[in-house]
């Protein structure tokens, strides 16, 4: 995860995302390099829009809560249920 974090912060700082920038913003970190994820980070980052994917991201989480609302409606529907029924049994017993 260190290295997808170092690739956005160097994109973010308007630098380019090469091996040795990458490299050097993990042992800045503290951390320990792994050249063989680094080249594999790098050869899967070949030819993506970092900008364009992280604006496709941004409309994604904004999407998000719209979504997570409609359980929660449900949920009230449900706490409903049980006290419509309850009236219904109070009206055997009046």
């Amino acid at each position: 995860m260190e290295y997808i974090y170092a690739a956005l912060l160097l994109h973010k700082l308007g630098q380019p995302v090469t091996e040795s920038n990458v490299a050097n913003v993990i042992k800045a970190a503290g951390a320990s390099v792994d050249e063989a994820k680094i080249k594999t980070m790098l050869a899967s980052l070949q030819g993506v829009d970092i900008a364009a994917e992280l604006a496709n991201a941004s409309t994604a989480v904004a999407a998000a809560p719209a979504a997570g609302a409609a359980p929660k409606a449900e949920e009230k529907k449900a706490e409903e249920k049980p006290v419509e029924s309850a009236a219904g049994l109070a009206s055997l017993f009046g």
